[in-house]
């Protein structure tokens, strides 16, 4: 089975080797038929502390680092 890849921003980076990712995800509404935003925020690990406040970046899906993160980051634009 893939891993699942997820796009978003960098909300947070106070945190040593974890960033906070924020990932909006856009549907139809099943009764007002009206375009619906929602987000929510990931723990990803960044090894090198490389992603800033306001990047854009990839993350994927791994095994557990600690309780929050089960995510990694894998590409990033700068912003």
């Amino acid at each position: 089975m893939p891993k699942r890849v997820l796009q978003g921003v960098v909300v947070s980076d106070k945190q040593d080797k974890t960033v906070v990712v924020k990932v909006e995800r856009r549907f139809t509404h099943p009764v007002l038929k009206k375009t619906v935003r929602k987000t929510k925020n990931y723990h990803a690990h960044d090894e090198n502390n490389t992603a800033k406040v306001g990047d854009t970046v990839f993350i994927e899906e791994t095994k557990p680092f600690s309780k929050l993160k089960t995510w990694v980051l894998v590409g990033q634009e700068k912003a």
